[in-house]
């Protein structure tokens, strides 16, 4: 979104990277589909996926960014960290540290219950290269996940978040911000107009990520991608995404001339609507 696309400019300490299921755990996956066809298939393969992803984490990536560490002399520190061990924290000295909300540490979350799809090869250059002169910085070819896939990853997740009314930790208004900032470029139409990338997040969050609303009911993501999508929260709810918006700015995540909450939620209003014309 912000290194590829360009299209958000806030700090994120965030790297989410997917190993293709497809890869991870092929002896589980019938024909080779990365959707299980069962619950049962499903409890296998995440169990599956929690066993053999901290030990590639540990034996195969950590011992490779320690390598390029000691190699280029930068300061750092790795640790595992996450419930089921699957993110790699990279600590680095603070320059300034502010009011904490943000923490000197870059965050590799890994996950191996998707493919990733669909993604394309995009060249990534640092920040900084276009304002220090005779420099010469490195060009990376990371192979990213789509953006309309993930405006309807942050779609359904924001639908999720005004059935249920509970944040998920700091900075989960970020997600709002995204979505309005993906509506002022093409992507949103092509997702909103892409009815087979839609059902797969609909199919794929339905067996993996399955949540109940307030009330305890089940949450039907196909309805949601169908048009019955609710994306602004209304009441407490709001409220608390607002609290959670505010603290990012005073923290200096974002840059200066970013747009107000209420700016935010009037262009997540704006994308609710435009998707409920899909029924």
């Amino acid at each position: 979104m912000s290194k590829v696309y360009k299209i958000i400019d806030r700090f994120s300490e965030d790297v989410d990277l997917t190993y293709d299921i497809r890869e991870i755990i092929p002896d589980l996956l019938r024909d080779g589909s990365p959707i299980p066809v069962s619950s049962s298939q499903e409890k296998k393969i995440t169990r599956a996926v929690c066993d053999r992803l901290p030990e590639w984490i540990n034996a195969t990536v950590k011992p490779a960014i320690n390598a390029a560490l000691i190699a280029t002399g930068l300061q750092a520190t790795l640790a595992i960290a996450g419930k089921e061990n699957e993110k790699l924290i990279v600590g680095y000295p603070a320059v300034k540290t502010g009011t904490g909300y943000s923490a000197a540490t870059i965050h590799l979350e890994f996950g191996a219950r998707a493919t990733g799809e669909p993604h394309r090869i995009y060249p990534v250059v640092c920040d900084i290269a276009s304002v220090i002169d005779d420099v010469v910085f490195p060009t990376a070819q990371p192979l990213t996940m789509t953006a309309e896939r993930t405006f309807w990853e942050k779609a359904t997740a924001a639908h999720v978040y005004c059935l249920q009314g509970r944040l998920r930790g700091e900075r989960y208004s970020r997600h709002w911000y995204d979505l309005a900032a993906i509506a002022r470029t093409e992507f949103f139409e092509k997702a909103a107009e892409d009815r087979d990338l839609a059902l797969n997040v609909a199919k794929h969050k339905s067996m993996f990520f399955g949540e109940k609303d307030a009330m305890g009911s089940k949450i039907d993501y196909f309805k949601a991608v169908s048009g019955d999508i609710q994306i602004v929260p209304e009441g407490a709810s709001l409220a608390a995404l607002e609290r959670d918006y505010v603290a990012m700015l005073e923290d200096g995540l974002l840059t200066l001339g970013q747009p107000t909450f209420s700016e935010i939620v009037a262009a997540c209003q704006t994308i609710q609507d435009r998707l409920k014309l899909l029924l």
